[in-house]
């Protein structure tokens, strides 16, 4: 339709700069006239006859929608199947243009009486388009929606309610609510599913007669229909009908049974049943076993959707069913926390599997529920460190937060190849990538999580990022970083004083600035010149901007003070 807009617009500009009648107040020669140009088809010096007049401009009177008027008016006669298509598809390109065609709508409803699907689709498009803005000229339309509504082909019947239940006036209830019930019990699921539909436009329309029908419990009683896309349907219209109270009504045996059909749906109806298991609370912990049994297919598919979506079902049971302190329970009977690491360790497969074969967009979205999943139930994916290595045509924002995650994925085992991938993602032409990578350095170090030796090791790196004065932004996340590292380890003031002086006089970012100054009242006492190097900057105070560094230079001065009070 769209492209059938844009060529209906380019052959009515074309028509009408060819067509349109010239300016007579301008001083421009006139065609035709004395110095103008002969019309088409007249030779040079003849004159126009009046009749050439009358036929320049008797397109530019007939008007765009005429034209269609006396094209609709062949139509009965016309034998050309694909000629009938190409007048209507110029009916919907000239509606789609936002040209008024509302006058055809007799010619178009007469066009209505027809065996072709494509020609009948487009007369209920243009006739739910002008429903709105023309109550008076849908109710035209209505005996003919209802009688197609009883059609022998169920095509024509879906179609015929679909426009039927879109033309969304108070006043055609009336008309709707019979062709609903019928379509309910049709023996077509493309009807049944078109007429769960209409319900919750007629919901829309009207609440009260709509209550007073009892749709909701023929909406329940068809939870059970053979179908499993009326049953989609009528999940998706309880849910709103009922939004109000949190959504559709969920019992055991409604639970049940549609997690039994579970792999009858298609991708988009297995989300709609797997949303609604979050509300439901098992009874007992062997009834949430039973429906975690049920939803464990569903991990084996490559819907991410679906996998994410059962992942967070089996999360919501195993809190649900878990055992809490305090509870009159056995021994054995397994705990919150245990539940859900058992959860994490059978859905880290699945996971790891579409991170590898998705879409930019898509593993990133993963990569934020692994992210969470990590913090949930910390150590159950150090061993597939690996699969987060950054790789050359990962995105940025994947490659910022595959980093990030591996800092936490980080134990005494794998340490050292993550410490060593993050060092070689330091000098990345990406400069915030150089920065997470050296926070996520730091990180590792901070919790303790590289064992024996790791602390000093990193610190050693970052101590040499201090001088890489070509890469500004480094040297001062590296600074920033040491100076987080020896609150939390003094002991490695040794490793971090030797390169302080020298460093204060090539950072220039104030965040790197502040993080050195502090440094040197911190390793004060084992840096001989630090005194020395503070005074010049306390020279230079007045011109100094920052607040943080002004802060930093105050507290490094008292505490040379005390370190070394006659210096």
């Amino acid at each position: 339709i769209h492209a059938l807009a844009h060529q209906a617009l380019h052959s009515y500009r074309r028509r009408t700069m060819a067509t349109f009648p010239p300016n007579r107040t301008s001083n421009m020669p006139v065609p035709g006239g004395p110095g103008g140009v002969p019309p088409t088809g007249v030779p040079p010096g003849a004159s126009s006859s009046a009749g050439h007049d009358e036929s320049y401009f008797t397109e530019s009177r007939k008007g765009e929608v005429n034209e269609l008027r006396m094209l609709l008016r062949t139509f009965a006669t016309e034998r050309d199947k694909q000629r009938k298509r190409d007048i209507m598809k110029k009916v919907i390109a000239y509606m789609t243009l936002g040209i008024d065609v509302s006058r055809l709508f007799t010619e178009m409803m007469l066009a209505i009486e027809t065996r072709d699907l494509v020609i009948k689709k487009m007369v209920y498009l243009f006739l739910c388009n002008y429903a709105e803005t023309h109550p008076d000229l849908a109710q035209m339309c209505t005996n003919t929606l209802v009688k197609d509504c009883g059609n022998e082909d169920p095509m024509v019947r879906g179609l015929a309610l679909r426009s039927l239940c879109s033309l969304r006036l108070p006043q055609m209830i009336e008309y709707t609510s019979e062709p609903l019930r019928r379509s309910l019990q049709d023996g077509h699921a493309y009807v049944r599913k078109t007429g769960v539909m209409g319900i919750l436009k007629m919901y829309h329309l009207n609440k009260e007669d709509f209550d007073k029908a009892s749709f909701n419990d023929i909406l329940y009683d068809m939870l059970r229909d053979p179908d499993s896309s009326v049953v989609t349907n009528c999940i998706l219209v309880l849910n709103e009908i009922m939004a109000d109270s949190g959504g559709m009504a969920l019992n055991r045996a409604v639970m049940l049974h549609l997690l039994n059909r579970i792999h009858e749906f298609s991708e988009f109806g297995i989300l709609s049943v797997l949303d609604l298991v979050p509300r439901y609370i098992p009874a007992n912990d062997d009834e949430g076993f039973q429906i975690m049994n049920l939803l464990d297919p569903v991990l084996r598919t490559a819907n991410a959707g679906a996998v994410v979506a059962t992942i967070r079902a089996f999360l919501s049971i195993a809190d649900a069913v878990g055992k809490r302190p305090g509870d009159d329970r056995d021994e054995d009977s397994p705990t919150v926390d245990d539940l859900k690491r058992q959860v994490v360790v059978r859905i880290k497969a699945p996971l790891v599997t579409l991170l590898a074969s998705g879409s930019s967009e898509l593993t990133y979205v993963l990569l934020k529920y692994v992210d969470q999943l990590i913090d949930l139930c910390p150590g159950i994916f150090d061993d597939e460190y690996r699969v987060f290595y950054v790789r050359y045509h990962d995105q940025s924002h994947i490659k910022h937060s595959k980093v990030r995650i591996l800092a936490k994925l980080a134990n005494p085992d794998n340490a050292p190849d993550i410490v060593a991938e993050l060092g070689e993602l330091v000098a990345n032409v990406d400069e915030m990538m150089g920065r997470i990578a050296v926070q996520s350095m730091a990180s590792i170090a901070m919790h303790d999580s590289g064992g024996q030796g790791a602390v000093e090791s990193i610190a050693r790196r970052l101590v040499e990022m201090l001088d890489l004065h070509g890469i500004p932004h480094i040297s001062s996340e590296a600074a920033t970083a040491l100076a987080s590292l020896v609150r939390r380890h003094p002991s490695i003031v040794s490793v971090v004083s030797a390169p302080l002086p020298r460093a204060l006089k090539y950072i220039s970012e104030p965040a790197g600035k502040a993080s050195v100054i502090f440094l040197l009242g911190e390793c004060g006492e084992s840096i001989v010149e630090a005194p020395y190097v503070l005074e010049k900057v306390i020279d230079s105070y007045d011109s100094i901007a920052d607040a943080a560094v002004k802060t930093a230079l105050l507290g490094a001065t008292v505490k040379l003070f005390f370190y070394r009070p006659p210096e």
